[in-house]
């Protein structure tokens, strides 16, 4: 027996500098180990370990002793062997003496009873530390038997369990060991051990070694030597002759014949032992048959041969062969072998979980049906084979399983292993199903012996037990959650003043824990009964507590749904009799509840599929009529079905022999039958085989409409995307279509595609038309694309529905590359990309189109300034970019049309704004004050609201300053400052400045994004709005030129009458004198204009205005006033001088007259007219 002696608590020999662990200098050589301590350790040790007494130990001390231990104590050296050798003895009856050797390597001799391996754990001994806990020791066993049972129990029951266990307790989970390698090494302890049990467990076969007679070896050696094959000519003539040597050589082929049969003849029964002992022995044999025959072609037995055929004993060489049985065996051999070779037997006793003893069983049995059919390996050794082939399979589903430890997993582990058994068994089941066919088969091949074919399984008992613990541990966990602490129970029991059922379940599993569940021998079955019935007496109280309970609750039920909602909740526990019986009583309510809602069901049926709910929502989800009202009837059914099954689980098995229960039953069962789709069904085929279904025609179709005018439409009946969609759906529920109808729906799946992209771009063309028609303007823009959607019609109209009928789907079978679809499928494409791209592009530009029309609209009653001109400019000219960049045709002549509206509204802005200006520079107040009068403009009684704030803002901002002239004198010169030609050019800056606004504005342009020649076009081109003041129908842009001209002639005569001073300077006194006379009218009408000139300056005012301009005569009002006064003095003064002169002249005239008269007398004068 081997032992290992492991330390507890390993002390390492140096730290990890290599210093020793002690109060050693770190420069201090180590010291030496003596090796008095290793051999005191050795004669303590020895005697218990190897049965030696002391006194036989002496020879282990022999001169090299001290040179070993030293070396084995230093670096080098790790393992040094302690060997008891057995001593031949020529007595028989003597005692076995041994001796005792140290040696650093191992040799393998019979003679060698045991040997101890003494190995370092560390680098070299230390002389300090204690012995015991820098060695392993390990028993190594030999003598007669061979090795193997003390390796294979080393490695079974001490190396692999201290590798399991120290992996156990590190847990670090599947997944971490897995990157560590841990399962690969375990799989590798596996195969060790179990290639060192299939060696202990071999069949030993007899090795076989002929005698050859001295005279013949020497023989051959001599012809060996001479390089010569070896004949008759090397052997002694004396001896050729010599009957005793014929003799010897005739005895030694009898023995080499019984030595060959004992071989060739050797069988085994196959019923015992293990499959992989059947397999190793015939591969073993196959060997030593082979050892034999290469033993019976040496030149030995040649040799003999010869010899014993020149001595004529023909006898002895003729049948040797056929004798000994050799080629017969080597032929049987190997023909077994081709079965037992590379048999995958290790896969399933090297498995260390399930998933690989299922993959080893596939492997297997695959295996041995292949190789049945080649090998003549007889069916009744091959039956007991697989049984043996079970019991490994037991075996190690045992080991796996036990690993476990089943009763303490969690219950998810727990199902998941037993119904991954319970899969396994299954798969077992199968692949003998197959093998006994094989096997069958094979038997009638080769005509053998009928012998029933069948496999006496050695894990039947532990199947069934699998199966009973899987479904009592689903039992025990139901109850278990059921009495858990989210279900209430416990609780509820509690304040009754019950026991804590979830402890008292917890604790009845308990009992079950302490056993070997998956012992199926005859005690073990007796343990698991005893265990079981422990357990169901500790369940039976928490069932009691649970019926009383629930009989509590269902007492309390309003309703049977709140029963039902019972029952749903605790129908885990139903499976229990005890407690499916307490609930017996309520079956009467139940049965009226179902009656209840299977009446519902009838309510729900006669209203008829059409008009339910689930009409509406199978339309939604594409579901055709027929199949929709078969899935609503199944679903009635289906319904029905369930209380049918609610019932059942309620009140148990043969719920239907009740007299309740029985009507019913009868009930349903009527009801069923209405529920019957077949008539649906037969008439939907009847309506089909009626009408005329085929695809055919051509694509496209001119509808006429009610209202007048026609339509482009698709040529395709919608009856037949129904048809194909209702072949699928009754395909899928399980219905038989007949052959016709469903390629007739293959042609329609076939075509469907096609026709509804066909059916969804003319929609869309139709719809996209539509939209060029609402939105007026923008037909030029996407007439290329318009045409090219035509073109494609026109191409389509002569293709037909029968070329897509027709057409191969070669796409899914060929590649890429070659599967180019044919030019009908490629017009379907076309068609519908031509068609998308319109209606983008048509889209695209309705939404510029909107955004001009807004930018346009806006011009008429945005402010009225440059900026905002400009920006809305601005954005129209973005938006024909855009349409330029895009590439929409005819955008030239779009543009100018756009462009011809842009001025009118820029001409109506135009006329506003001159008739502004006008009614701004005509409006004047004598006080100076100037009162806007709110003029309205034509173009903007659309929008009202926006444009009367608008307007405000305009008029108020064309407010013309008035232009102040001062009328100055200088050096004796009046003159008028500035002049009236500065008011004239004020004036028509001002207004060239508000008409400007519009005439500056950058024209639209179509060709911002042309190159070449159109570019010197453009340039050639008008640029700006200027052009706009030509187009006035009216005198609208003469008026207020007329007007500056008529407030300039209006200035001018007014400042004349100031200029007229002028002359009061320039005139001299005496020209004036002169020029008037003696004639007093002439005075005097100068003297009445002077009065009458006066009011131009004799006033208070120093100023006049006119509006938009100021005539300032403050500077010369007094300097006139005062030469005025001065001319109008000495024009008096000289007057008043004439008049003086003239009255006394007329005095003196009358005078005379007077004089002359009164010298006449009276009657002088009657006579004749006197004159004076």
């Amino acid at each position: 027996m081997s032992s290992i002696n492991v330390s507890p608590t390993p002390t390492p020999l140096t730290n990890s500098n290599g210093v020793l662990p002690h109060d050693i200098p770190p420069d201090a050589a180590p010291p030496t180990f003596d090796v008095s301590i290793f051999k005191s350790y050795l004669l303590s040790l020895l005697p218990p370990v190897l049965g030696a007494s002391p006194e036989e130990l002496f020879s282990l001390f022999d001169d090299e002793f001290e040179e070993r231990v030293t070396r084995f104590a230093a670096d080098g050296g790790g393992v040094i062997y302690v060997v008891k050798i057995k001593e031949d003895s020529e007595a028989e009856d003597a005692p076995p003496r041994c001796y005792y050797q140290l040696a650093s390597q191992l040799t393998y001799s019979p003679s060698n009873v045991m040997a101890l391996a003494l190995i370092k754990r560390g680098h070299a001994l230390d002389p300090l530390a204690p012995l015991a806990t820098q060695l392993h020791i390990l028993n190594l066993f030999g003598g007669e038997e061979t090795p193997y049972e003390s390796l294979h129990a080393v490695v079974s029951c001490g190396v692999k369990p201290w590798f399991d266990a120290f992996v156990g307790a590190r847990g670090t989970g599947k997944e971490g060991d897995t990157k560590m390698g841990i399962p690969m090494t375990k799989k590798k302890f596996a195969e060790l051990e179990l290639s060192l049990l299939h060696l202990q467990q071999n069949v030993e076969i007899p090795e076989t070694h002929l005698i050859i007679h001295p005279v013949i070896q020497r023989a051959v050696e001599q012809a060996q030597a001479a390089n010569v094959r070896p004949n008759i000519s090397f052997i002694p003539a004396r001896h050729l002759n010599d009957s005793t040597f014929l003799n010897n050589l005739h005895s030694h082929v009898n023995q080499w014949i019984k030595s060959i049969q004992a071989v060739t003849k050797l069988s085994r029964d196959v019923s015992s032992g293990t499959a992989s002992q059947e397999i190793n022995f015939w591969l073993s044999l196959e060997r030593a048959l082979e050892g034999i025959e290469a033993q019976l072609r040496s030149e030995e037995v040649n040799m003999v041969m010869e010899c014993l055929r020149n001595a004529k004993r023909y006898h002895a060489t003729t049948s040797f062969i056929a004798d000994t049985g050799l080629n017969s065996a080597m032929d049987l051999v190997h023909k077994y072998n081709q079965l037992m070779k590379d048999f995958p037997l290790n896969e399933l006793l090297s498995a260390t979980d399930l998933d690989k003893i299922q993959e080893s069983l596939v492997l297997i049995f695959g295996h041995i049906n292949r190789k049945l059919k080649l090998s003549p390996y007889p069916i009744r050794r091959a039956l007991p084979l697989v049984e043996a082939i079970s019991r490994d399979f037991n075996d190690q589903l045992l080991r796996v399983l036990t690993s476990h430890r089943l009763p303490y997993t969690p219950y998810e582990t727990f199902d998941r292993l037993l119904s991954q058994t319970l899969n396994i068994f299954r798969t077992w089941d199968d692949l003998i199903k197959e093998f006994t066919n094989v096997a069958r088969e094979v038997t009638r091949k080769r005509s053998e012996k009928f012998i029933p074919i069948k496999v006496v399984p050695a894990h039947a008992k532990l199947q069934e037990r699998v199966r009973y613990l899987r479904d009592w541990r689903k039992q025990h966990e139901q109850l278990a959650v059921m009495t858990g602490p989210t279900k209430g129970l416990t609780t509820l029991a509690k304040e009754v003043g019950g026991m804590d059922m979830e402890e008292e379940v917890k604790e009845a599993y308990e009992v079950i824990k302490r056993i070997d569940v998956l012992d199926v021998s005859v005690e073990g079955t007796e343990i698991w009964v005893a265990a079981e019935n422990a357990y169901n007496e500790r369940v039976a109280r928490v069932e009691n507590q649970i019926i009383a309970r629930l009989r509590d609750r269902l007492g309390t039920a309003r309703n049977a749904n709140e029963m039902f909602r019972v029952f749903s909740k605790f129908n885990a526990l139903f499976v229990r009799p005890k407690i499916r019986g307490a609930i017996q009583e309520y079956q009467t309510q139940l049965i009226d509840s179902v009656k209840e809602d299977i009446k519902r069901l009838h309510d729900k049926f006669k209203t008829q599929y059409r008009f339910s709910e689930a009409y509406h929502m199978s339309q939604m989800r594409d579901l055709p009529p027929i199949a929709g009202a078969i899935i609503w009837a199944r679903q009635i059914e289906r319904q029905l079905l369930a209380y049918m099954k609610r019932v059942e689980d309620v009140l148990g098995k043969g719920w239907e022999l009740y007299a309740e229960g029985q009507k019913l039953q009868s009930e349903s069962a009527a009801f069923r039958k209405k529920l019957d789709v077949r008539p649906v069904y037969d008439a939907w085929l009847h309506d089909i085989n009626r009408r005329d279904m085929a695809v055919n025609g051509r694509l496209f179709e001119i509808v006429r409409l009610r209202g007048g005018g026609f339509q482009l439409a698709v040529n395709f009946d919608p009856q037949t995307i129904t048809l194909f969609k209702e072949v699928r759906n009754l395909l899928w529920l399980g219905f038989q279509v007949p052959h016709m109808i469903t390629n007739m729906a293959k042609d329609a799946k076939r075509v469907y595609p096609h026709a509804v992209s066909l059916m969804e771009t003319v929609r869309t063309y139709g719809q996209t038309l539509d939209l060029v028609e609402k939105n007026q303007g923008i037909e030029w823009l996407v007439a290329e694309y318009r045409n090219d959607a035509q073109r494609m019609v026109a191409k389509g109209m002569n293709i037909r529905w029968d070329h897509f009928v027709n057409h191969y789907d070669t796409a899914r079978f060929v590649s890429s590359a070659d599967g180019r679809d044919n030019r009908h499928i490629q017009f379907v494409r076309e068609f519908a990309s031509v068609v998308s791209v319109l209606q983008d592009k048509t889209n695209n530009v309705i939404d510029l189109y909107r955004d001009i029309l807004r930018a346009v609209e806006d011009l008429s009653t945005c402010a009225y300034t440059n900026e905002a001109f400009s920006e809305l400019l601005s954005k129209i000219q973005a938006a024909i970019d855009r349409l330029n960049l895009e590439g929409y045709a005819n955008l030239e002549h779009w543009v100018a049309e756009l462009d011809k509206r842009i001025e009118g509204i820029l001409l109506q802005r135009l006329a506003h704004i001159i008739q502004v200006w006008c009614s701004e520079f005509d409006r004047a107040d004598d006080d100076g004050r100037r009162d806007a009068m709110p003029l309205r403009d034509p173009t903007s009684k659309r929008r009202a609201g926006k444009g009367s704030r608008e307007e405000k803002f305009v008029e108020g901002s064309i407010t013309i300053k008035p232009i102040v002239h001062e009328i100055r004198i200088q050096n004796q010169v009046i003159f008028l400052d500035p002049p009236i030609e500065y008011a004239r050019s004020t004036w028509i800056k001002q207004l060239h400045d508000w008409l400007g606004v519009i005439c500056r504005l950058r024209r639209i342009q179509s060709s911002r994004y042309e190159i070449g020649l159109q570019m010197q076009h453009n340039l050639a081109s008008e640029t700006t709005y200027t052009s706009l003041l030509t187009h006035f129908p009216d005198n609208t842009l003469e008026r207020p030129f007329a007007l500056i001209e008529l407030k300039v002639q209006q200035l001018k005569d007014y400042v004349a009458k100031w200029l007229q001073f002028q002359s009061l300077w320039d005139l001299e006194a005496e020209y004036v004198f002169n020029r008037l006379g003696d004639s007093l009218a002439h005075w005097q009408q100068l003297l009445t204009e002077i009065k009458k000139t006066r009011s131009t300056f004799d006033t208070s005012e120093t100023q006049r205005s006119f509006g938009v301009c100021i005539v300032d005569y403050e500077q010369v009002q007094a300097r006139v006033n005062a030469k005025y006064d001065a001319w109008q003095r000495d024009i008096l003064s000289r007057f008043g001088v004439k008049l003086g002169n003239a009255m006394k002249e007329m005095h003196a005239a009358i005078l005379k007259a007077r004089n002359e008269l009164e010298h006449h007398s009276i009657e002088g004068l009657v006579g004749s007219a006197r004159r004076f």
